[in-house]
């Protein structure tokens, strides 16, 4: 990342430990962030076509089989 594309975002000393604490060595926060960001849109997707299964009655849950 150069200093052009570098960026200042306020938070409290808790939030940034907690953040810290989510990284390998070697991670910046830009790494921990983008990797915390890919997994929640992972999970958002999947959450979404699961529901859209259910609309369709496609889904079955392996509970029910």
């Amino acid at each position: 990342m150069t200093t052009k594309e570098a960026t200042t975002i306020p938070t409290t000393k808790v939030v940034r430990d907690r953040l810290k604490s989510y990284g390998l060595k070697g991670d910046t926060y830009s790494d921990i962030l983008e990797r915390l960001m890919d997994t929640v849109d992972k999970e958002e997707f999947m959450d979404r076509m699961y529901r859209r299964l259910e609309e369709k009655d496609q889904f079955v849950s392996l509970d029910e089989i």
